[in-house]
């Protein structure tokens, strides 16, 4: 104890031991020292020397100090100096506690002689990950639950992090679930070890996409989120702001953890975040930070740079759950910082760009005014301002640019607002907003007018040539000018540099595709020399970019010339060049452009990225367009006078072909249809004579119903009748007893007139049902039933003849019995006549039966003609397909002339080009 005591400061007589030396008896005493208390002694002692002696400390108690960690687990306040110590040696931090304590001068000189690399902590962090087993020994201690132990560890493996990242991450890959103890750390009570938790986990997430991926499934967003929540949202302290950093860091180039944070619904959790209420005491910095966060990782999420489906999904999602909505509230808001009202246009600006919802939303959106006005014009009115800041001005331009990037309808609004008939004077517009900044005294705003106006023409020709038809006022008494005009005039009386590149960038994306703009550009014999003087003059290195535009300017006037004006047709303009500028010359400046350092910082993401108003001089967009067409506007320069007018007949003759081969196109369609029809008649046809089968299976079953019914009821009325015959006969018409042979006959008789007249009338009522549907087994059936009966008929006159021979044999003539032959000649006489109405019926029937055996012949007939027509019409076409296959091999040839000839010629054409290949070989072939 006594020489624990010097060490920590004793006065001793004798002369004082070095640091060095000290260092050594503590670490012997670690070593050799049997007694728990007296090794935790000697580790309180070097955690108390290890900031000032810290090289000491590393170089001979790390070993010992490791050895305490595995040793003496099961007593936490010795491991907690010894991690205490192992942090104090390894963190980059302490330098600055150590410049506190002992004073700069004593430090620098002790990490002078001890390390001239300066990087003490990075040396140490070699030393500690020789072992592997050490990280895993870091981490498992970090699963105690005692606060001395469980902060401390947390501590070390945030300095082994920022010491040596990298090789850190590789070896916490393959601890097994070490990735998931220090994810423990979130869920911690106490607010230290989770804040330190946060500071791990930004750190170990840096850099390593696998990593960030595992901390996601490990549900790391659910808890913090969860964080954020508790503590405030953009009310909380420095623990929101670091959970944010985290969120930053997991989510940033990560399209998997965008992806899954998507797919969580996520998303509809960040919008109480910007439940902003308006404050008249200032915002706090803090608040500012965690706001301006919040708006970072959204436009992390629906960044430009992201695959696009995964942008527009966020969008969608944003829209859905009215994060848009608050956003532009917050945008709309008053009393909100400069810097918190920028960065909400710049999310604003990428929540909407692309998205055609998002714009349509936006564009609603009004401004809390009297009387309310759009917000992009409010937005317009701050961007032409001189007073607003250079930051806030870009954001608006970039707004409106992604309110217009892929929307047509938000173009045309725009230019619909600079046209003479839907001018209105009473209110402000944006057209007119745009007109002002592009013709004002500031350099700033005449470019970013310029850069608006060329964003409402990209791709849309028909907003170009609209924009010709705008008419400009100059002054009282003088007939207005068209912008195109009063561009150019403004761009020949000089001015800033920046003016000049905003309106060249606009006139060469005016020009480009439209060659009405470029003939009315040409119309004007001043612009032209002025297009070359500015190119051949020499000026100073602030110029060439001048020049560079001018060059790019008179290649599109080239290229996209359509020999409309007789003086500056193709071949005269490119004489013009060679005699006044030289190909070699042209195609210098030309790559002027191109070459610029501010180029090509521009075409890097579509947000402005200037740092100072005087380096903005190009846009996002302007660089795409200039990568399309600088290659084919020196193709064109490059080719001779034969080779334009080879080109200019091929692409008659193409045209021609175009021509013939959209009337064949035209005939395809028609007998696509005609074949169309066919088929579906054939269709309707097949399905008719399907439903006929049917019909004709069920009337079949009804008929045979009907048979079962017919016999029941035959025995039925045989069975009552016979009684009732039987009586009548007994008393005889004459009140006299008949005998049984004729009462018998008569009934038989009386059966088979019922069963004539049921016979009769079932026999007109199937005669309609299968002249309406063609049915050929019930007549048949109605043939057996009528023979049968004319057998029965038959048989009974034989019976009546053997009665009327037996009863002349007995001798018997009374008048009853002569009466009786008389009835019963009479009810013969009526069955005959029944008989031949059922042999007319039947014939009736067979006739009906021809008739629809005639009308099924004309319609298989029709069946076979329509089957026929629709043959002809395939092989029609596959002949027209032949004929496509050689007009395709024909134009194949043409495209390979046309490359031979230096003419840019593309080969990925879309499916109506492939439809419409048969020209040429089909009138060939013809000829």
């Amino acid at each position: 104890m006594n020489f624990l005591r010097g060490v920590m400061g004793a006065q001793a007589t004798g002369p004082q031991p070095s640091g060095a030396e000290t260092v050594q008896k503590l670490c012997d005493r670690v070593s050799s020292s049997t007694l728990l208390d007296d090794r935790r002694d000697a580790v309180r002692a070097l955690k108390a020397l290890s900031k000032k002696y810290r090289v000491e400390v590393g170089t001979q108690g790390m070993q010992y100090l490791l050895g305490v960690l595995e040793t003496d687990r099961s007593d936490t306040e010795i491991i907690g100096f010894a991690l205490d110590t192992l942090n104090n040696i390894i963190s980059n931090d302490v330098q600055e506690d150590e410049a506190k304590l002992y004073g700069s001068t004593t430090v620098d000189q002790n990490v002078q002689k001890s390390s001239p690399e300066h990087d003490i902590g990075g040396h140490f962090t070699d030393m500690f990950l020789e072992q592997q087993d050490n990280v895993s020994l870091i981490l498992s201690l970090m699963e105690e639950f005692d606060f001395h132990v469980r902060w401390p560890a947390v501590k070390l493996m945030t300095a082994l992090l920022r010491n040596r990242g990298p090789q850190v991450q590789q070896i916490t890959l393959v601890i097994p679930t070490g990735l998931s103890r220090m994810m423990d750390l979130l869920a911690d009570s106490r607010e230290v070890i989770r804040n330190d938790g946060l500071l791990l986990l930004q750190q170990l997430n840096k850099g390593n996409a696998a990593i960030q991926k595992i901390v996601a499934f490990e549900n790391a967003f659910e808890r913090l989120l969860d964080v954020i929540a508790e503590e405030g949202y953009t009310d909380g302290g420095i623990v929101v702001e670091d959970c944010l950093l985290l969120l930053q860091s997991l989510l940033e180039h990560n399209s998997s953890n965008q992806n899954f944070f998507k797919e969580g619904s996520y998303i509809p959790r960040m919008t109480p975040w910007f439940e902003v209420a308006e404050e008249s005491i200032g915002w706090s910095a803090q608040k500012v930070t965690n706001l301006h966060l919040m708006l970072q990782l959204v436009q992390i999420l629906v960044s430009p740079t992201n695959p696009p489906g995964a942008t527009a999904s966020c969008q969608r999602a944003m829209m859905h759950c009215e994060l848009l909505q608050r956003l532009c509230a917050i945008l709309m808001a008053t009393g909100v910082p400069a810097d918190i009202l920028t960065e909400t246009i710049n999310t604003v600006s990428e929540v909407i760009r692309g998205c055609q919802a998002n714009q349509e939303y936006f564009a609603s959106v009004n401004a809390p005014s009297t009387p309310p006005r759009p917000a992009i014009v409010v937005l317009l009115l701050s961007m032409v301002s001189e007073r607003q800041s250079f930051a806030l001005r870009c954001a608006i331009l970039y707004c409106l640019q992604s309110s217009l990037y892929r929307n047509e309808v938000g173009q045309a609004q725009i230019v619909a607002t600079l046209l003479p008939s839907t001018v209105d004077a009473s209110t402000v517009s944006a057209g007119q907003l745009l007109c002002g900044g592009l013709f004002s005294a500031d350099s700033l705003s005449n470019w970013c007018a310029a850069m608006a106006l060329s964003h409402c023409l990209l791709g849309s020709g028909s907003q170009r040539e609209q924009l010709l038809r705008v008419q400009l006022a100059t002054s009282m008494g003088q007939p207005p000018v068209s912008l195109l005009q009063q561009c150019t005039s403004i761009l020949a009386q000089g001015g800033k540099l920046q003016t000049r590149v905003g309106l060249l960038i606009l006139l060469c994306t005016w020009l480009t595709d439209c060659s009405i703009a470029v003939a009315h550009f040409l119309h004007n014999s001043s612009n032209i020399p002025f297009v070359m003087n500015q190119i051949t003059e020499h000026h100073g290195e602030d110029e060439h970019l001048v020049q560079g535009l001018c060059a790019l300017l008179l290649g599109i006037c080239i290229f996209y010339n359509d020999n409309s004006l007789e003086n500056y047709t193709r071949p005269k303009l490119k004489q013009l060049l060679e005699k006044r500028i030289g190909k070699e010359n042209f195609f210098e400046k030309l790559s002027i452009v191109s070459k610029h350092e501010l180029y090509s910082l521009a075409s890097r993401r579509p947000k402005p990225s200037a740092s100072t108003p005087s380096t903005l001089l190009f846009d996002y967009e302007f660089t795409r367009l200039v990568r399309e067409i600088e290659g084919l506007i020196v193709k064109a320069v490059q080719k001779s006078a034969a080779e334009e007018q080879k080109e200019e007949e091929v692409r008659k003759t193409m045209q021609q072909n175009d021509n013939i081969l959209a009337q064949y196109k035209d005939l395809i369609r028609v007998q696509d249809c005609q074949i169309s029809e066919l088929n579906e008649k054939v269709t309707s046809l097949s399905m008719q004579y399907e439903q006929a089968e049917i019909t004709i299976g069920q009337q079949s079953a009804h008929i045979e119903q009907l048979k079962d019914q017919y016999n029941l009821l035959k025995v039925q009325a045989g069975k009552d009748g016979l009684s009732g015959s039987l009586q009548a006969e007994m008393n005889g018409p004459f009140g006299q007893r008949e005998s049984p042979e004729l009462a018998r006959l008569r009934l038989e008789l009386e059966c088979a007139q019922r069963e004539n007249s049921e016979l009769e009338s079932r026999l007109a009522h199937r005669g309609d049902n299968q002249a309406n549907e063609g049915e050929e087994s019930g007549i048949s059936e109605v043939k057996k039933e009528i023979v049968r009966l004319r057998g029965t008929l038959e048989a009974q006159e034989a019976e009546l003849e053997t009665l009327r021979v037996q009863r002349d044999e007995s001798h018997q003539g009374s008048a009853d019995q002569s009466s009786l032959d008389k009835d019963l000649q009479s009810c013969l006489a009526a069955m005959k006549e029944e008989n031949e109405q059922l042999k007319s019926e039947k014939q009736k029937l067979s006739e009906e039966r021809a008739a629809l055996a005639g009308r099924l012949e004309k319609a298989q007939e029709e069946v076979e003609n329509r089957t026929s027509e629709a043959a002809e019409a395939r092989q029609e076409q596959d002949d027209l397909l032949v004929l496509l296959a050689d007009q395709d091999t024909k134009l194949q040839v043409l495209r390979s002339r046309l490359r031979m000839l230096g003419h840019s010629v593309d080969d990925e054409d879309d499916d109506d080009d492939l439809d419409v290949k048969a020209v040429d070989d089909s009138h060939e072939d013809k000829a």
